[in-house]
Formats: C-alpha cells, sequence, structure tokens
C-alpha cells in the first residue's frame, strides 16, 4: 500500500511557480482531511544551475541525475517506513503529501540530447510514488507584461530589443517543456496562469487526485 502522493510544478522563470506552491500549501493546512506530513522541496534542492557561496555553479548532467535520485530515494523511504508501520491509519495521520519544484522536465531541458533512459526510470519512480506534473505556462502575449510585473525594477534601464530578446527565450522554453512534458510517463495537466487565480490552481491541481 502506498501512502505517498504528490504535484510536480514545472514551468519557465515567472509561470508562477513558487505563488501555485504557496497556495497548495494553505491548500493543504486548510484541508483537516489531507496528510499531516507535507514535504515541499523549492528549486533550490533540485535545479542544474545554483547559486553556490555567490558563484553559480551549473551541474553536469550525472550529478544533476544523482541529486534528482537522492530527493526521489528519501521519499521512497518515507513511504516505505508508513508501509512498516502498517495500513491502520488515516490519511491524515500517516499520509505523505510532497510538493516538488523544478524537477524531472527541468533536467530534460538541459540535457536534450543525452540518453533518456535514466531519466525516464526516474519518472516511472516517481509515478509508484503518486506524483502528477503540472506545467505552468503564459500566454504569448503576455510574457513581456508578466516577466516585467514581477521585478518592475530590473527591467527599467533594458532596452526594448533586450526586453524582447527575453521574452523569446521565454517562449522557446516553454515550447520546448511542452514538448517535453508530453513525452514524460507522468500523468499530469498544462494549466495557464495569466490570470493569477493561484487558488483556484491549486484547488484544479488537488482535483487530479480525487
Amino acid at each position: 500500500m502506498s501512502h505517498i502522493r504528490g504535484v510536480i510544478l514545472e514551468g519557465y522563470s515567472n509561470a508562477g511557480k513558487t505563488s501555485v506552491l504557496k497556495a497548495l500549501k494553505l491548500l493543504q493546512a486548510q484541508d483537516e482531511a489531507s496528510e499531516r506530513s507535507l514535504i515541499v522541496l523549492s528549486e533550490h534542492y533540485s535545479q542544474v544551475l545554483n547559486n553556490v557561496h555567490g558563484e553559480f555553479i551549473r551541474l553536469n548532467r550525472n550529478e544533476h541525475l544523482q541529486l534528482l535520485k537522492e530527493r526521489v530515494s528519501m521519499l521512497r523511504q518515507l513511504n516505505e517506513w508508513a508501509t512498516y508501520l502498517g495500513p491502520d491509519a488515516s490519511r491524515g495521520s500517516r499520509g505523505l503529501f510532497f510538493i516538488l519544484e523544478r524537477f524531472h522536465l527541468n533536467h530534460r531541458a538541459a540535457f536534450p540530447t543525452e540518453s533518456l533512459y535514466e531519466i525516464e526510470s526516474l519518472e516511472n519512480d516517481l509515478l509508484d510514488l503518486g506524483a502528477k506534473c503540472v506545467l505552468l505556462t503564459v500566454s504569448s502575449e503576455k510574457v513581456e507584461q508578466r516577466m516585467q510585473s514581477r521585478t518592475p525594477q530590473e527591467w527599467t534601464n533594458k532596452t526594448e530589443e533586450e526586453i524582447k530578446m527575453s521574452a523569446d527565450e521565454f517562449r522557446q522554453t516553454q515550447s520546448e517543456l511542452r514538448k517535453l512534458f508530453s513525452l514524460s510517463v507522468l500523468p499530469g495537466i498544462e494549466i495557464n496562469t495569466d490570470n493569477k487565480d493561484w487558488n483556484v490552481y491549486a484547488n484544479k491541481i488537488m482535483d487530479l487526485f480525487r
């Protein structure tokens, strides 16, 4: 018997991952029947590019795979412990709910020409742990507005050409993530976040488990 389930939030920067993550945490806290054991790992625990003592360090493929495997192993061990304790417990008392940010799709996007065997194996492990994938997206015509609305001070001195280049990168990466999302073995949905209705999106995500 599995005592665990969870969601993986994927999407480009500014697509709304952090806001949806916060809304999911609040929703879980308000639901008396939900799992009291909530494991939340932001992108800082799973991404390829990391700020290490003020210096940006990019993990290579093997290093990033190992990092993801360690995170999945942790979840598996927690589920095995819950199983060891026996079935006579409610979801609230013994169940585990996890939220991961930037995980398997991030890896696929970062290493597009490498063998898929290991990342597909990892996705199957996540599937066994009850994982669903949610790809958060922004409409193409809303990309520039979304980028500038979050940190307007960063865009004040940028030229129109610089803004256009950043927006084009957003659209290109988002298109690639859509393709990778369709190739992944994990079930899930794409959610357009143009309206910034974070609580609505959180409820829609939890509907995947009902």
